[in-house]
Parts: structure tokens; sequence; C-alpha cells
């Protein structure tokens, strides 16, 4: 049987923390996985224990015990990576989502392919973000109020028609026809680029 260690000192501040890391889903699956490794090793279990229970390396455990015993909390975040720092934020890629694109873009919505090029990101970054945000520019939500005056007359009209009709009354309702195109549209149409027309691009061909 693996030699025990010796138990690791976890304050009673840290302790209810550590638990929560574990048992959140919405915590980073390597902080959850220090986490364990600490509370583990607060009970006095050896390295090769931990490693078997929470599913690492021994050398894993015993670099995650050494940079609590060190820095507490502090020593289980990330540590900052060597190389070219991010120029652009989490925060900077969401609030650019939800705004519109550039007009000289002419595009209506973001794709991460554009949204990418714009920030100077990987498409991977942003497909990323977005993802872990729940973010889907290309999908607008939108809610039309109507302003005929008569209208709390009709709909009461109605709703009085449906839930109580006259005897022997027949009701009927019909919907919208969806290939009638609306006259006036709510939104402006984006002009035409150079080489497009109404069907589609422009294709030129040549007979040998």
């Amino acid at each position: 049987m693996p030699k025990s260690a010796q138990p690791l000192t976890v304050s009673d501040q840290d302790a209810p923390t550590l638990r929560r890391r574990t048992r959140s889903s919405s915590t980073h699956a390597g902080l959850a996985q220090r986490a364990r490794i600490v509370l583990e090793a607060a009970v006095g279990l050896s390295n090769t224990e931990i490693a078997e229970r929470v599913g690492c390396s021994r050398p894993t455990v015993i670099r995650w015990r050494s940079r609590y015993a060190a820095k507490g909390l502090a020593g289980l975040d990330d540590q900052p990576r060597s190389g070219r720092p991010r120029t652009v934020r989490r925060v900077e890629i969401v609030a650019t989502t939800q705004q519109p694109p550039p007009q000289q873009l002419g595009i209506t919505h973001w794709s991460t392919r554009s949204l990418a090029r714009h920030l100077g990101v990987s498409r991977m970054t942003v497909a990323r973000v977005w993802a872990e945000h729940d973010l889907t520019p290309w999908r607008v939500e939108t809610f039309k109020f109507s302003t005929d005056p008569e209208l709390q007359a009709k709909v009461e009209d109605l709703c009085r028609l449906y839930l109580d009709p006259p005897a022997g009354a027949v009701v009927l309702c019909v919907d919208d026809k969806p290939q009638v195109q609306a006259l006036d549209r709510t939104a402006p149409t984006l002009p035409l680029r150079p080489g497009w027309r109404s069907g589609g691009p422009t294709t030129t061909s040549a007979t040998v």
C-alpha cells in the first residue's frame, strides 16, 4: 500500500472555495482538477493515490500541491504563457459581436471569419468564444407593434369570437401568405455590389 504523504494544510477560508470548484459545472476542468488534488492532499493521501483518484500523473499532483502550499488559491490559477501576447481579449470579441458590422464591409451580421479578420484573431478563437457565451449573430429576433389606433378593439373582438362564438357560427383563421413580399421593408436593403444582379453574380462565357 502506498505510503501516506504529509497532509496538506488547507485554510478554513479556502476549503469552501475548493469544494465549490469541484462541484460547479461552470468551473474550468483544470481548476476543478487542481481543487480536488488539494482537497485529497489535505486528507493525507499519497501522491500516487491522489493521481489514481483524480486521473492525472503523479508529477501533476506534486506540482499543484507545491503551488498551493506556496501561494494558496492564487497558485492554482493558470500561469502566463510565453510567446506572443493576446492582443484581443474575450470581452472585446463579445462586445464587437453584439455591434453591427461597419457599413463598408457590406454585411448584415458577423460571421466567424469576418469577425476574425476584423479583430486579427483566428476563426476558431471567435467560434470558441461564441459557443461559450451562446452568441448567434445570424439570428435576429424582433417584435413589431402595430400603429393601428383601433388595434385593441379589434383584438378584443377576435378574442370574444374565439372564446364565445355565436351559436352555429363557423370561425375560420387565415394566416399570412409567406410567399407574398412585403411592400414596405422594416430594414433597408443592401446595395448591389459590382458584378452582381438580382438573380446572383453575372457570368461571362466564351466560345472557342
